[in-house]
């Protein structure tokens, strides 16, 4: 892993696109060790202009002069804030674990709250935060993505990730802490037809998300990725298709009802 330091000129950057409900993205790194096969930041100008591997790299944002909290503070003047952590990174990857970026960010957060805060990961490590999330003034939610439930498709498309049996774990603490959460299936990926019923114990609420809805051209950027590829390796080649979140969502509706599934954008957008 190529692991480098860096002051950035900025941590708030203004939310457009698929997050322009939001105010700003706040991503505590550049790169992910997860490296996930699908993932739509490999085709991105932070991916590209980088000239490195995608999941081969992190870049560590050092807050050397407390420029968060003053970034943080000049937004709040200025009007209402939303923050979207993370939209091109996982603010809870490996890394997390021994530079505490992250947790610097949500320290700052636990005394001055933004107007809402959406914290989207898939990864474990975000149980050791409980202690600052239980305690969160700010209103928030914390939303695990969990993309099938079966743990073969796991591998073959994210095979740095947690295990499905680690976030459903994670999930079970949060909720235990009574820290508001949600399943993200972002994006869908083959599954069985018990996977409404595998994350009911652990969330009240899903969004159900697939490339060509929120990778932000369409699925295009996706399909620049050679993932359908990677379907057809698998013989799951009719799981690659803009028809095969229906199916899914049915199947979180009929167990959650239709109030607690979200299709697509309506599921990350700041609540009110």
């Amino acid at each position: 892993m190529d692991i480098e330091f860096r002051q950035p000129k900025q941590f708030l950057t203004k939310a457009s696109g698929f997050l322009s409900d939001y105010t700003h993205t706040l991503n505590p790194y550049m790169g992910c060790q997860f490296g996930c096969h699908y993932c739509y930041v490999r085709k991105s100008p932070i991916s590209l202009f980088s000239g490195k591997t995608w999941g081969e790299w992190v870049t560590v944002k050092e807050d050397m002069s407390n420029q968060f909290k003053k970034e943080l503070l000049r937004a709040k003047q200025k009007g209402p804030t939303t923050l979207f952590m993370s939209s091109s990174t996982d603010p809870y990857q490996p890394i997390e674990k021994k530079y505490k970026v992250t947790r610097q960010l949500l320290e700052v957060m636990h005394e001055t709250p933004p107007d809402f805060l959406f914290i989207q990961t898939r990864g474990t490590l975000i149980q050791r935060d409980i202690d600052l999330l239980s305690t969160y003034k700010g209103d928030f939610i914390v939303s695990m993505t969990i993309e099938t439930d079966r743990e073969e498709i796991i591998r073959h498309f994210t095979p740095h990730a947690p295990s499905i049996q680690a976030r459903l774990s994670t999930l079970k603490k949060l909720k235990q802490a009574h820290i508001p959460v949600q399943v993200a299936v972002a994006p869908v990926l083959p599954c069985t037809d018990h996977f409404a019923n595998v994350l009911k114990p652990y969330t009240d609420q899903v969004t159900v998300d697939d490339y060509f809805m929120g990778d932000g051209s369409n699925g295009r950027r996706t399909q620049s990725l050679g993932i359908q590829s990677m379907y057809h390796d698998i013989g799951e080649d009719a799981w690659y298709n803009p028809k095969a979140y229906i199916y899914v969502s049915k199947l979180m509706k009929e167990t959650f009802g239709e109030k607690h599934v979200n299709i697509s954008v309506e599921g990350f957008r700041p609540k009110s």
